[in-house]
């Protein structure tokens, strides 16, 4: 248990930053399904939209040090990678 006045703010903050970082994280992992679930049902231009919805909002949570940025950019290059060789159609 926390005694000092700025060990209790430090408490109250993170909880706040913990909750904050988890929504962001839940987002982050939505986006990326979105564009993994576009590129299982082989719809291209699907997957491509979803890619681009996803990537900035990636590339915020490496931003907001949510994710490491290298992790970001690798999940960013192998989805668009993976969207990349799905055939036009």
């Amino acid at each position: 248990m926390a005694h000092s006045r700025q060990a209790r703010k430090r408490v109250r903050q993170n909880k706040r930053r913990v909750a904050v970082n988890r929504a962001r994280i839940s987002r982050i992992r939505t986006f990326i399904r979105r564009v993994e679930e576009a590129i299982a049902s082989g719809d291209k231009r699907q997957a491509e939209e979803a890619l681009r919805a996803a990537q900035p909002e990636i590339m915020r949570g490496a931003q907001k040090a949510v994710l490491h940025r290298r992790t970001a950019a690798r999940r960013v290059s192998l989805l668009a990678r993976r969207v990349g060789a799905l055939p036009d159609g």
